[in-house]
């Protein structure tokens, strides 16, 4: 049982084994989550982040033992705690959860320096939620300076 609901859990309720952009449907999940915890502000959004963040580092190493792989594709709670981070003192908007969706798929994807060398480095769930956390960073710093100079 308890290995179900690390399953459920790391996965997003499954959305992970989706064979096909699992990344992308876990950040698509975090959206609703989001605009949930954007109603008790930034606090909340942030405190959601580190829920999510102390839960998914042992069930992400649960996941690698369970699967026998290092950073297994159906783990997205790295991915929804990402997307958090990256809305942190967002509004709940259309136009701030978009640019926000794909400017935090561009750094996740792309992961800039020092994020690639964080994936490499650390290993475990550490590993697996620090570079989306990075990502997340960047998503934030972009999103802020978007906010000041368009909207």
């Amino acid at each position: 049982m308890r290995d179900f609901i690390t399953k459920m859990l790391v996965t997003g309720f499954g959305v992970g084994y989706f064979p096909i952009a699992s990344g992308t449907l876990g950040t698509l999940l975090a959206v609703p989550l989001f605009i949930y915890l954007a109603r008790g502000g930034t606090g909340t959004v942030l405190a959601g982040v580190v829920v999510i963040s102390i839960v998914g580092v042992p069930l992400a190493s649960r996941m690698e033992y369970l699967t026998r792989t290092t950073d297994p594709k159906p783990v997205v709670i790295d991915e929804i705690a990402g997307y958090l981070l990256a809305m942190a003192g967002s509004p709940a908007d259309p136009v701030y959860m978009v640019l926000g969706f794909f400017i935090f798929r561009f750094f996740d994807i792309v992961k800039p320096p020092p994020i690639r060398k964080l994936e490499r480095t650390l290993s475990g769930g550490v590993g697996i939620m620090v570079d989306d956390l990075f990502a997340g960073m960047y998503s934030w710093l972009v999103l802020r300076l978007i906010e000041r100079i368009f909207l």
